[in-house]
């Protein structure tokens, strides 16, 4: 793969061998974050698990402490007073039938979380092929199945992130923009990293946490430590 100029000064900038305490590292994705736009900072754990197994599975939801800096647009699948309620929490799209048959038939997807009510899941799951791959299927496990849909709305929209294995063990997951600073991204990883950790299945042998990186969109991978 062949990187761009900026790319290629940005890992001059800082040693490639070296593993930094997290606020080093993320002073230094933030010097190599040349890009015009505001870009992402997103976190890499490599973990000491096997997917593949169910009982060393690791996900989990947390709402950052600064948020994601990106606004998330909701929809809701609900009825009657659960769907009032969504629309006044300030759900994107609220509706039922004619918002799944418009997902079916027109391939419709201007949203970025599905949330709907457990009444609600045996129509969603008629779309579960189509929403699956795209990361969009409600799960109880993210809080997107619910009842009480005025808290998943104000917690999606306050910045709830959802993180989960990839086949090769390892989780992406954002933790801000490079507008937000040192400070809040340093927080803001250290409540992920946090998280992380505590759900360490007890099936897990070894080493737990196996590396660790941050890196902006368009930017270099700094190598963090971990205490785990």
């Amino acid at each position: 793969m062949k990187h761009g100029k900026k790319y290629t000064e940005s890992v001059k900038a800082y040693d490639l061998t070296k593993v930094y305490e997290p606020a080093e590292a993320v002073e230094v994705v933030l010097e190599t974050a040349k890009a015009k736009f505001d870009e992402t900072v997103e976190m890499h754990v490599r973990l000491g698990v096997d997917p593949r197994q169910a009982d060393q599975q690791v996900r989990g939801v947390l709402v950052l402490p600064n948020g994601t800096g990106k606004t998330k647009r909701v929809l809701v699948i609900a009825k009657g007073v659960k769907a009032d309620q969504a629309a006044a929490a300030g759900a994107d799209y609220v509706g039922a039938e004619e918002l799944i048959a418009k997902i079916q038939n027109d391939n419709w997807f201007d949203f970025d979380v599905m949330i709907t009510t457990p009444d609600m899941m045996g129509m969603v799951g008629r779309i579960g092929r189509v929403l699956g791959p795209k990361g969009l299927m409600p799960n109880p496990k993210s809080g997107t199945v619910t009842m009480d849909v005025e808290k998943a709305i104000k917690e999606v929209k306050a910045g709830k992130v959802e993180y989960r294995l990839d086949k090769t063990a390892i989780i992406h997951c954002p933790i801000g923009k490079k507008s937000f600073g040192k400070e809040k991204l340093v927080e803001n990883f250290t409540a992920l990293m946090d998280a992380i950790i505590k759900a360490k299945p007890a099936a897990a042998k070894g080493q737990y946490v196996k590396s660790v990186t941050i890196a902006s969109t368009m930017g270099p991978g700094v190598k963090v430590t971990s205490k785990a």
